[in-house]
């Protein structure tokens, strides 16, 4: 009789953890990797135009984090309440949030491709560059944002997989769509064989192209293997109480990561101050910490699933067996990447063609940047852990005060009293105060939610 209601059960209610979050954790991680690998490959080949087009494309990074921002805040909205209805045995309501995410990737996307076209000339004007960095930047912004339903599509139907625990399918559509990205990369901007020589332009279809292929694998997948869901949309009609949930877990995760797009772009007008070149190392900081960063969120995503799942079957220890194994594991990927960072600086800047100045600017600053890796995965994992409890909340706060509060403040005082060199200590001392505020706002919601819940 047991049998059978194991057999029943999705495997994040009984799996033992360890291998659960290893199951749900590797492909994603490995997929992350991928795209990790893109990301840095896509801003070498941009480096070998020139520095200004390297420094184009990293001042259009806030907004394509921006984009990111919305598709994958909306997607941890999906992921909790999904898996939180899979675990309350409430399929019907899974089916209706799995329908009103992929109705909110749409009607977002169209928003963001009409604020692209419109405002892309605007929002390089505003940051006063030179008229070649201007040119690339409008190209690239105008196509990234323009084209950008294929991101949110992608990152959509991949939050459904990883809501029923398919996460192998989620390594092989992200891995897929990175590496068509990178296939095509040089193809586009240096027209080799029968393609045209487009530069920055052929970057950003490479990109579009490879989010497309990603979203059209995501989609067979769901429709083929994730039987758990029924994606039919005939019929469809927006449910305000379901979207309303979606947004009361995954709004504060949008918002989060659009502070990280207001800190760039802040970030950036600091750097520029002292030259464009400051604005390329800070660009080329971000690629390069990706590889780091990437296997964190990945195994993040791995973990909200579980978390939210035992959280609606009210299963106390496997909660907190998850978070522990999860924090572990972030602070141990973190703390490889702190010696990379501090042994290569300068290789590390070599993949992307830097010139000597860049050099003198870049070393000392990853070498002082990289001292935020080590709270920085502690920090990651338990700003999940509050959205997948349905507390996102918190985590809102913990960046806000980070990025805003800390980070831009710091940042600018530093540049005014001691230069440039100076300006790089304020991510790890923001770090610092990040963990401080974690600490405490976890042990608050340890005593009010998880301590009254039965072992």
């Amino acid at each position: 009789m047991e049998t059978t209601t194991i057999q029943k059960e999705n495997k994040m209610g009984y799996l033992p953890i360890p291998k659960l979050l290893l199951q749900m954790s590797i492909p994603i991680i490995l997929s992350m990797l991928v795209q990790a690998l893109y990301n840095v490959v896509d801003s070498i080949f941009v480096s070998r135009i020139n520095e200004d087009a390297l420094t184009a494309v990293s001042l259009v990074f806030p907004i394509q984090n921006l984009i990111i921002a919305i598709a994958v805040g909306t997607g941890v909205g999906i992921n909790a309440l999904l898996s939180r209805s899979l675990g309350e045995k409430e399929f019907e309501q899974a089916n209706k949030t799995a329908r009103n995410g992929i109705f909110l990737a749409i009607i977002s996307s169209i928003v963001f491709a009409v604020a692209s076209l419109t405002l892309a000339n605007f929002f390089f004007s505003a940051q006063h560059v030179s008229t070649q960095i201007h040119t690339y930047g409008v190209e690239y912004m105008t196509l990234i944002g323009g084209l950008c339903i294929g991101v949110f599509m992608q990152i959509t139907f991949e939050r459904l997989l990883q809501s029923t625990g398919k996460t192998f399918f989620v390594m092989i559509s992200q891995g897929t769509g990175a590496i068509i990205n990178l296939i095509f990369d040089p193809l586009l901007i240096f027209g080799i064989g029968i393609f045209p020589k487009m530069g920055v332009a052929g970057a950003a279809i490479a990109t579009i192209f490879g989010q497309f292929c990603g979203t059209i694998l995501a989609l067979f997948f769901n429709l083929k293997f994730n039987h758990e869901l029924n994606l039919n949309m005939r019929n469809f009609h927006p449910d305000k109480k379901i979207i309303k949930g979606i947004y009361t877990v995954g709004f504060p995760s949008i918002i989060m990561q659009a502070i990280g797009s207001v800190m760039t772009f802040g970030f950036n007008k600091i750097l520029l101050q002292f030259n464009s070149t400051a604005t390329a190392v800070f660009g080329v900081y971000f690629k390069l910490n990706s590889f780091i960063f990437m296997p964190v969120f990945g195994l993040n995503n791995g973990m909200v699933p579980i978390i939210a799942y035992n959280y609606g079957a009210r299963k106390k220890s496997r909660i907190i067996q998850t978070i522990k194994l999860s924090v572990i594991t972030a602070t141990v990927i973190m703390l490889m990447g702190v010696t990379l960072f501090t042994l290569v600086p300068d290789v590390l800047l070599g993949f992307f063609n830097a010139s000597p100045a860049m050099l003198d600017i870049g070393v000392p600053a990853l070498r002082i940047i990289c001292l935020s890796f080590i709270f920085a995965g502690y920090c990651i994992i338990m700003g999940s852990v509050f959205q997948a409890l349905g507390n996102g909340l918190y985590s809102l706060i913990i960046s806000f005060i980070r990025q805003i509060i800390a980070i831009l403040p710091l940042a600018a005082i530093f540049a005014y009293f001691f230069g440039l060199n100076a300006v790089w200590w304020s991510f790890p001392l923001a770090e610092i105060v990040s963990v401080a505020l974690t600490t405490v706002l976890f042990i608050r919601i340890s005593k009010k939610l998880l301590k009254k819940m039965p072992d």
